[in-house]
């Protein structure tokens, strides 16, 4: 840990800025699992469109089981990366069957987070940041997935341990952040990497985190501010 910041500035920072989130409907397990694949390597834009043409061209997860996998991945393209994702969600959809008639795995909200974590983990195409969405948004059990907006804004507050990956950046996270908080502050985190802690040219002077974030603080000594 690198910074003084507090998670409790942070979630009320943000949250002046950006309010709190609105109230999250859960998808049932196999929703969200599949979405969260979808949304892989591409915008939330692609992964709806995705999404919607996977859910019409199939009544059922288990007519999509049935189908022939070159009509699935056309289903999916708008997602990009149609042939890999095609290929992981039918290994999904399988598994699902196996555990029980395409039930969705919806015995992980009875498990712990760590056997629960570790399920999804052994999944085909299953990170830290697919299991974390799963476990948050669908199971209601505690998590706190970080994306790349998540990576990138942690990293720059001084959360992050140098050369931290994506999965120590989960655990940190987890442990820094109180559970009650990881929605709010997850989704809201989003928001701001997206529209001010942005990759290239970040709007640190709108930023309601600049004056306890050590990216901002060396930048200003650099630029002699």
């Amino acid at each position: 840990m690198q910074t003084s910041i507090t998670p409790t500035t942070i979630r009320n920072q943000l949250r002046k800025k950006f309010g709190i989130p609105k109230k999250w409907t859960r998808r049932p397990v196999l929703d969200e699992l599949i979405m969260t694949v979808l949304s892989q390597n591409t915008t939330d834009v692609n992964r709806d469109r995705a999404y919607a043409a996977l859910r019409n061209r199939y009544g059922t997860w288990e007519d999509a089981l049935r189908g022939n996998i070159k009509d699935l991945e056309e289903a999916i393209s708008p997602a990009g990366l149609g042939p890999t994702k095609s290929v992981r969600i039918k290994q999904i959809l399988k598994r699902a069957w196996e555990e029980g008639n395409c039930s969705g795995f919806d015995n992980l909200n009875t498990m712990s987070r760590d056997d629960a974590r570790s399920f999804l983990l052994s999944l085909p195409g299953v990170g830290p940041k697919t299991a974390a969405c799963v476990l948050l948004f669908a199971c209601g059990i505690p998590a706190f997935p970080v994306d790349t907006h998540v990576f990138r804004v942690c990293g720059r507050l001084g959360l992050l341990p140098e050369n931290a990956d994506r999965a120590k950046a989960h655990d940190v996270a987890e442990e820094f952040f109180p559970e009650a908080d990881y929605l709010e502050v997850h989704l809201n985190i989003i928001k701001l990497g997206r529209t001010v802690c942005r990759p290239t040219h970040p709007r640190c002077s709108e930023c309601p985190l600049s004056e306890e974030c050590t990216y901002w603080s060396k930048l200003k000594v650099e630029i002699g501010g």
